[in-house]
């Protein structure tokens, strides 16, 4: 499959799958940024990327961001449509300092990774009666 994607930035850098098992390709970010404790800050990567028909491009955070950035998606991951691909549609990793203290990244750090899943489209048919079973709540199976 072939993406196209759009630097809006000459010095950025396309991304990349880091190994040859790897299903996520790392999304850097494109300047230094300053995170306060508690504040939820846009980081630019600098691309616009083009999701092809049939996908969803999901935004996940790395597993090791937390750890040393102290830094989360706030929503827990991020969901790129299709049609957000024009000149203006930079990709931005929303993130949220849940540490104590102001934190940096530094442009270049890796901070979150992109999958493309198959994302297909539905249509909705209403029902009027319900008869499946109720399965329980939460922690219902255990």
């Amino acid at each position: 499959m072939k993406i196209e994607i759009f630097k809006l930035r000459d010095d950025v850098e396309i991304p990349q799958f880091e190994t040859a098992g790897s299903v996520g390709f790392d999304l850097r970010a494109a300047q230094k940024c300053e995170i306060a404790p508690g504040e939820i800050k846009l980081i630019p990567t600098g691309l616009v990327i083009k999701t092809p028909p049939g996908f969803a491009l999901i935004l996940a955070s790395r597993s090791s961001t937390p750890k040393k950035k102290g830094l989360k998606m706030p929503h827990g991951i991020g969901v790129i449509d299709q049609d957000y691909c024009g000149p203006n549609d930079e990709i931005k990793i929303q993130v949220y300092n849940f540490s104590d203290q102001k934190t940096v990244v530094e442009k270049g750090d890796r901070i979150a990774q992109g999958i493309f899943v198959r994302a297909e489209r539905c249509k909705f048919h209403e029902i009027t009666k319900n008869e499946n079973k109720t399965r329980g709540g939460f922690g219902s199976t255990g």
